[in-house]
C-alpha cells in the first residue's frame, strides 16, 4: 500500500514525457537512473513501467530492461486518425458553448508554447502541445469521449523534432495552428477550426515521417 503513491508519481512522470516525445523511441529507461531521478523506490518504478508496457508506451528489450516503445508508419496513421476522430468530435460538441473563460484559458496556454519555444524550452513547448490539445477534449465536456482519449494514451508527433530542435518553423506553425483554432472558436466558425485542426494533424504525420 505504501509504494502506491510513488508508482503512481513514476508512472505520471514517465508517461508525460512519453506522450511529449521527451523520452525518444528507443530510449532505455534505466531502473537505477530514473528511481533517482524521480524519487521513488525501484520497486514503485518498476510497477510503473509495467503498467506503461501494458498501455504499449515501453517495451521489454530482447536481454531485459524497459525501452520507449517505436512508432511505425502504420502506427503514427492509426494515431493521426483516432485524433482527427476524437478532436474534432470534441471541436463540434464544444464549438457553441464554449465560454470566455475557457478561451482565456486555451490562450494561455498557446501564450505558455509560445515563451518555452521563443527561449528555446523546447521540452515545455511539447508539454504545452499536449496540454493544448487535452484541454479541448476536456472542454468538450463529454466524459465519455474525454476516458477514450486519455485511455487511449496518444502521443504526440515529434519524434523527428526531439532529435533535433533545429526546425523553428515547426514550433511557429504550431503556434499559428493552435491560435487559428480558438480563434475560431471565438468565431464559432466551425468549418475553420475543422480544416485547421485537420491540416495540423496531418502535418505532423508527415513531418514525423520524413
Amino acid at each position: 500500500m505504501r509504494d502506491e503513491p510513488l508508482s503512481e508519481k513514476a508512472y505520471i512522470e514517465l508517461r508525460k514525457k512519453i506522450l511529449s516525445n521527451q523520452l525518444l523511441a528507443g530510449s532505455r529507461l534505466k531502473e537505477d537512473e530514473w528511481s533517482k531521478k524521480l524519487d521513488v523506490n525501484r520497486m514503485a518504478l518498476r510497477e510503473a513501467l509495467t503498467r506503461l508496457q501494458g498501455e504499449q508506451l515501453v517495451a521489454r528489450g530482447e536481454r531485459g530492461g524497459f525501452f520507449v516503445k517505436y512508432l511505425t508508419a502504420e502506427d503514427i496513421r492509426d494515431i493521426r486518425e483516432l485524433r482527427e476522430i476524437l478532436e474534432l468530435g470534441a471541436l463540434r460538441l464544444l464549438i457553441d458553448k464554449i465560454t470566455e473563460e475557457q478561451l482565456a484559458e486555451l490562450e494561455r496556454i498557446c501564450d505558455d508554447f509560445t515563451t518555452m519555444y521563443h527561449r528555446g524550452y523546447f521540452n515545455g513547448a511539447l508539454e504545452a502541445d499536449v496540454k493544448f490539445h487535452e484541454t479541448l477534449i476536456k472542454f468538450s465536456g463529454n466524459k465519455k469521449l474525454s476516458n477514450a482519449y486519455f485511455t487511449s494514451n496518444i502521443p504526440l508527433f515529434h519524434q523527428k523534432i526531439g532529435r533535433s530542435h533545429s526546425p523553428m518553423d515547426d514550433y511557429e506553425l504550431t503556434d499559428i495552428e493552435h491560435r487559428t483554432i480558438v480563434s475560431a472558436l471565438r468565431e464559432k466558425d466551425f468549418s475553420k477550426a475543422e480544416s485547421t485542426l485537420t491540416k495540423h494533424l496531418i502535418r505532423g504525420e508527415v513531418s514525423s515521417q520524413e
